[in-house]
């Protein structure tokens, strides 16, 4: 079943402005593809290269604007066309193989409850409330068990069947109800991935997104049973990100080939629920605020891995930091965002108005178009 007819399979969630806007700037895109492409102000994206690093761990930032990449640094670590560890923003990308799933019929639709599409990999005991937990639940965290983060996490992945102990967690909600984060339900989703396919969830990603958009995907951690860590510890060039952002970016589209189901974007960047941490809402493998005024789509990961989407403006922003403990905090990922919102934004905004004009000219193809 495609998710055209999927969609329509699924509760009524109530229709937010949000959606409407996200759905308004979707289509506006589509005119812009043949109009000049827009610029950032000189001034903000050397204030931004200059402020990143006194701030926390960076290792590199990228700015894209309408396609064209206007700032590419690295600070540190991997360099911008290196694997790094993108730890949780893992979960962002892996929505989109969900997604992809969904359209060619390995999964169902979103309604379709977990325990019919584990196998062999759901144990012989589980919970009755299992029946309940179906696809959305996983990918909006709403599965109703106990956490495998934060303090379980380590009893998680030294345990000898991920699956099992993800899907033995006790109930704390009844499914549907609030976000209780845990990358463990991610896990689950990277099993039903190889269980539906008969392929890696390693061999869909470079199958999916890495051969029609040019990126490669480097072997990640494994579970004991040979799955593909769900979620967690997936390895991406900062570039290659800048392309996964550019195809949401695009409503699902590379060079005018359909990649990711254009409802797939608007369904993942839909509120489901709210992040008890930030206050920020939540899609599928998306967390969604405002910065500056603007609709922000963004991913994140452990440390200060960030992959923000800005469809008004057409704007995708990538930051990577140091993976490893101890983590910069949620101080450190609020002050990245301050660089979108301050530096980004308002940079897009100046050239919008036309105040520009002192960098026309310019022989420096990273601040042309302004």
């Amino acid at each position: 079943m495609t998710i055209t007819k999927a969609i329509w399979r699924l509760p009524r969630y109530p229709l937010r402005t949000a959606s409407l806007f996200a759905l308004t700037a979707l289509l506006l895109l589509t005119t812009r593809a043949a109009a000049s492409p827009r610029g950032i102000a000189v001034e903000q994206l050397e204030a931004l290269q200059e402020r990143a690093p006194a701030l926390g761990p960076i290792h590199a930032v990228l700015v894209s604007r309408d396609g064209r990449t206007l700032l590419e640094h690295a600070f540190d670590g991997p360099g911008v066309n290196q694997p790094a560890n993108i730890k949780s923003l893992s979960k962002t990308v892996q929505s989109a193989l969900v997604g992809i799933a969904i359209d060619r019929g390995a999964i169902r639709d979103l309604e379709q409850p977990v325990v019919e599409l584990l196998g062999e990999h759901l144990p012989t005991e589980i919970d009755p409330r299992l029946e309940a937990v179906t696809v959305d639940h996983l990918l909006s965290m709403r599965a109703g068990l106990a956490s495998t983060s934060g303090t379980n996490y380590g009893r998680w992945v030294t345990s000898e069947d991920w699956v099992a102990f993800a899907l033995s967690r006790p109930f704390v909600d009844p499914p549907g109800a609030r976000m209780q984060y845990s990358t463990g339900v991610w896990h689950l989703l990277s099993a039903i991935l190889t269980e539906r396919t008969g392929a890696s969830t390693l061999e869909l990603a470079r199958r999916w997104l890495g051969e029609p958009l040019g990126i490669k995907f480097p072997p990640w951690p494994r579970d004991p049973q040979g799955i593909y860590f769900g979620g967690n510890d997936m390895l991406m060039a900062p570039r290659d990100l800048l392309a996964f952002g550019e195809l949401y970016l695009q409503n699902g589209r590379e060079n005018g080939r359909a990649v990711l189901p254009s409802e797939w974007v608007e369904l993942s960047w839909t509120p489901r629920t709210r992040s008890p941490w930030s206050g920020h809402d939540y899609g599928f493998g998306w967390f969604i605020t405002e910065l500056g005024g603007e609709r922000v789509y963004y991913g994140r990961g452990f440390g200060g891995q960030l992959l923000h989407v800005i469809p008004d403006l057409g704007i995708v922003v990538v930051m990577t930091s140091r993976p490893t403990p101890p983590s910069a905090g949620g101080s450190y990922v609020r002050a990245l965002h301050d660089l979108v919102e301050n530096h980004v934004i308002v940079g897009a905004r100046t050239c919008d108005a036309g105040n520009a004009s002192a960098y026309e000219g310019s022989e420096d193809s990273r601040w042309a178009g302004c």
